[in-house]
């Protein structure tokens, strides 16, 4: 008898989940304790999250109600530090979007990451001097796009240098990963940047992405069940592998198939379930 208990419970973890649900609402306050990244950029967790000022020098936060400012300490210093180079620069303040929720996890409105605190939108909005806002009149902000409706080509009325400095001051920032962007604008930068064009490899195209760039940091070191993606591939992207993105743009879709509900790493039910002292 006691043999077959033993064998069952032996079962029973053998068939345990490696993952579980997400929660069906974040919870609104980081979970205490050292940093903690666990996941993917597809499902994963953060415990002691820090959460980036409204207001700090050259970067204000926008639309609060629909986005999530929380990430590894890390994370927010280095963005702090790409606002202040930005100023410095001349750049009006920047408007800074998701990161992530304050454990992680998947935010609302579609994310497929921003899951693990390392993550950020960064709006493209340099036209004029930004005038300190309070964070209630900054809710309805929408920076606009700078590509042409047809996804072609920047709008060369929104399009300017400092786009282009911005996004090579974010590449320089420590531990840079990889900075998203429209194909378009990826194609501006293949045709106007000169010199030093080492950092465009890291500027990699994707859908949307027209407003803002989406900048990703390399897991910090020390976190070993951070999930670290592959590097990106070697040049600048600026070859056949960026016209793929054009050649797609009017073909018919592809039917979709409904996305399976969202899960976690097991190892995160802690870090959501953890109660602030």
């Amino acid at each position: 008898m006691r043999r077959a208990v033993v064998l069952l419970a032996l079962l029973a973890l053998a068939a345990a989940p490696e993952t579980i649900p997400a929660p069906a609402a974040p919870a609104r306050s980081p979970a205490p304790g050292p940093v903690q990244i666990i996941g993917s950029q597809g499902g994963g967790c953060i415990a002691g999250a820090v959460r980036l000022p409204d207001d700090a020098p050259g970067m204000q936060t926008i639309r609060g109600s629909k986005s999530s400012f929380w990430g590894a300490p890390d994370t927010i210093a280095r963005l702090q530090l790409l606002a202040r180079r930005a100023r410095a620069s001349g750049m009006s303040d920047l408007y800074m979007g998701d990161i992530s929720n304050p454990r992680g996890g998947p935010l609302a409105g579609g994310h497929a990451s921003h899951q693990l605190g390392i993550d950020a939108d960064i709006y493209f909005d340099l036209t004029s001097p930004h005038p300190p806002r309070s964070v209630a009149d900054r809710e309805t902000l929408e920076p606009a796009s700078l590509v042409i409706p047809s996804g072609r080509a920047v709008d060369p009325t929104r399009w300017h240098p400092a786009h282009i400095e911005l996004l090579r001051l974010a590449a320089a920032l420590p531990e840079t990963d990889r900075i998203l962007v429209n194909p378009a604008i990826k194609k501006a930068l293949c045709e106007q940047v000169t010199g030093d064009r080492y950092w465009l490899r890291l500027i990699r195209p994707w859908w949307g992405h027209s407003a803002h760039f989406h900048i990703r940091f390399r897991c910090p070191a020390g976190q070993t069940q951070c999930v670290q993606a592959p590097p990106p591939p070697p040049g600048d992207g600026c070859d056949a592998t960026l016209q793929w993105w054009f050649d797609q743009i009017g073909a018919p879709a592809k039917p979709q198939a409904k996305a399976p509900p969202p899960r976690l790493p097991v190892a995160c039910a802690p870090i959501m379930a953890a109660a602030i002292p």
